[in-house]
């Protein structure tokens, strides 16, 4: 059926899908100065050198995303699994646990619970 095979020509065209975000933010602050984003595959910060989400990447990405928290949260979640499949192939071994690069993306986010003091026990 000719139906079948325009459908086979169009699919095989498509770009394979990368499996998580693009590493775009945080944006540059001042503009001009060097960005605070990562060098694939080693996760490193280009800007400063540190492990990325390097100390400044997480301020200015909390600044950038003050009103979208479940946004970041979902843009830190896929850069973790893009982070865990890049350092796993770079180095099975020795490289970050799992338990390590969560921290390290994802644990500072936006979704920390405050402290909750216990209640008052007035029983006395």
């Amino acid at each position: 059926m000719p139906g079948e095979r325009e459908q086979r020509v169009i699919f095989s065209q498509l770009p394979v899908p990368r499996l998580g975000p693009h590493a775009d933010r945080p944006r540059a602050y001042p503009p001009g100065r060097r960005p605070h984003l990562p060098i694939r595959p080693l996760w490193v910060c280009r800007a400063c050198g540190l492990p990325w989400p390097c100390a400044e990447a997480r301020l200015l990405l909390k600044i950038e995303y003050a009103d979208q928290p479940v946004e970041l949260a979902i843009y830190l979640s896929g850069l973790y699994h893009e982070a865990t499949h890049d350092l796993f192939r770079l180095n099975p071994h020795d490289g970050p646990t799992p338990r390590e690069l969560f921290a390290r993306f994802v644990a500072w986010g936006p979704y920390r619970r405050p402290m909750v003091e216990p209640p008052d026990d007035d029983r006395s």
